[in-house]
């Protein structure tokens, strides 16, 4: 080798880029019809990074985006196609742990529990109360 360096690896294309976005725009089309949500495992398939740069070119980016700190950082943000999301959970080091595209309204993962939200029903009351009644002695004193 010229330079005496280790060999360049360069990825091809293998197609797997074009066959997610046929999948994906399938899974759009059932979801128009008739709500069916659905997803890709993109650490499942045999992705060169060319593929995933091509995948990740031609879904774009669309306007919404959420991180989360979750056990670990969570990245989620909508594609230029509505109703097609880009979800990428990271581990330990910051390392992907899962990465998926979800065809969906809104992605689960930002959906409220309903135990979260009422425990946050409760706390905002109390907190109500709590300022209603620091008002009042500031008022009264």
């Amino acid at each position: 080798m010229p330079g005496g360096g280790a060999p360049c690896q360069t990825q091809h294309l293998t197609g797997m880029a074009r066959a997610v976005l046929t999948e994906v725009a399938r899974m759009l089309e059932a979801l128009a019809a008739d709500g069916t949500t659905a997803s890709i495992d993109l650490r499942s398939l045999p992705m060169t990074d060319a593929d995933r740069e091509q995948l990740e070119a031609s879904l774009g980016r669309g306007e919404v985006v959420a991180e989360l700190e979750i056990a670990g950082r969570s990245t989620i943000h909508e594609t230029a196609y509505a109703g097609a999301w880009w979800i990428c959970h990271r581990g330990a080091n910051d390392r992907v742990s899962s990465e998926e595209i979800a065809v969906c309204p809104v992605p689960e993962i930002l959906a409220s529990h309903p135990a979260d939200i009422e425990s946050a029903a409760v706390r905002l009351k109390e907190d109500l109360l709590e300022n209603h009644s620091s008002q009042a002695e500031a008022s009264n004193g």
